[in-house]
């Protein structure tokens, strides 16, 4: 209040008059502040006392924009209660800082409800990346598997779509219960539901069951051969997050689990594995993760190095664009391999994963995040290359 009213003060000397809100500020003042001590006063004798709290207000720093949290997004991201007022100290009524904001907000934030938010956080539901990662595999198969002049199943492609999501969700679920201790350490995990605490592990345990029971249900509508081989594909979704803590290949094994759907949607409309067409697939999957995922892993090599797992970024250092070069080429090379009309399709998708291997930045974890969601559209280019084979043949 001292403060306030060494800023009237100055006000009125400068104005010489001229503001005649002061006076009603001046007594608005006076009857909102309590009777103070003679110590707290102004000194008498001192006409520079009001003034060194005008400059000392004056050198007060302005909050810098990087250090505001918006309410509105902690509310949205289910981390702040919503009977908290939106009158914090750490809001800002700055209308600059809101675009970016809102930009931050995701279809979860939005449309899910506050209580199931941290869940869907848990299964990525706000990142679908991973789903399409997933799901293509599956896809190509599927198609791969049709009659020629048909298209494919579309049921299956339906089934598959959805177990991706399944899936994925549970593999997250694992991933972040195991990695706990981990991703607090890490930037760009520290606000994972566990991480965070906003989630208990035995909360993520009764998540994890419904999601595999679910999945159960998707696994059922199957033949008993693609039951069997889908039921196995469980012991690498388990086993992969340890896998940073052993080899610097965990990219390697994220490889033969993402693309475990290569093998399944075959079985799934034939009933048996066709090594000579299905194997080249499943291995083009496999370096193609080997590229996307060593891109991704570059945005964390610096908590790596302080946490200790390692990584394919890691084990390729400043060699990482050689490498992902070879395994790139591998991957084309595996698709031709399989033996379907779709070659133009495939010097496309060749095209794109150039694109990203020449021209990703590996310092940056912004571009190394860019080029990896990119990958989605190499996904759709071999699909269509599938599709338009086996619509042709």
């Amino acid at each position: 209040m001292a403060l306030l009213r060494a800023a009237v003060s100055e006000l009125r000397r400068r104005g010489r008059g001229a503001l005649t809100p002061l006076p009603a500020l001046s007594s608005l003042l006076s009857s909102l502040s309590p009777r103070s001590p003679a110590s707290t006063r102004p000194e008498p004798n001192n006409p520079h006392a009001d003034r060194r709290h005008v400059i000392a207000l004056r050198r007060c720093p302005p909050l810098p924009a990087s250090a505001v949290l918006a309410p509105e997004l902690l509310h949205a991201r289910g981390l702040l209660p919503r009977h908290w007022s939106h009158a914090s100290p750490l809001s800002t009524s700055s209308s600059s800082s809101r675009p970016a904001d809102k930009a931050q907000l995701t279809w979860v934030d939005k449309w899910i409800p506050e209580a199931a938010r941290p869940y869907a956080m848990l299964a990525r539901l706000d990142k679908p990346i991973g789903t399409w990662l997933l799901a293509w595999p599956c896809m190509w198969s599927i198609t791969i598997a049709a009659m020629p002049g048909d298209l494919p199943d579309l049921k299956m492609l339906a089934l598959f779509g959805c177990g991706a999501v399944l899936l994925r969700g549970a593999g997250c679920t694992v991933n972040d219960l195991l990695d706990r201790d981990i991703d607090n350490k890490v930037e760009r995990t520290r606000s994972r539901p566990f991480a965070s605490g906003v989630l208990t592990p035995l909360q993520g345990v009764g998540f994890l069951g419904i999601q595999l029971l679910l999945g159960l249900g998707i696994l059922l509508q199957l033949n008993n051969y693609s039951r069997i081989l889908g039921a196995s594909s469980l012991v690498l979704v388990f086993s992969y997050p340890l896998m940073k803590r052993f080899t610097f290949w965990p990219q390697a094994y994220l490889g033969l689990t993402f693309n475990w759907g290569a093998l399944l949607g075959w079985a799934a409309i034939k009933e048996s594995i066709d090594p000579a067409i299905i194997l080249p697939l499943y291995t083009a999957g496999i370096c193609w993760t080997l590229v996307y995922d060593t891109i991704y892993a570059h945005q964390d090599k610096e908590d790596d190095l302080k946490v200790g797992v390692k990584s394919t970024a890691l084990r390729f250092g400043d060699l990482t664009k050689y490498w992902i070069s070879g395994f790139g080429a591998a991957c084309v090379g595996s698709l031709a391999l399989s033996g379907w009309p779709y070659y133009p399709f495939i010097a496309a998708a060749a095209a794109q994963l150039a694109w990203q291997v020449s021209t990703v930045d590996l310092s940056s974890r912004s571009d190394c995040n860019k080029k990896f969601v990119s990958n989605k559209w190499f996904g759709a280019l071999v699909f269509s290359g599938i599709l338009f084979g086996r619509l042709v043949s």
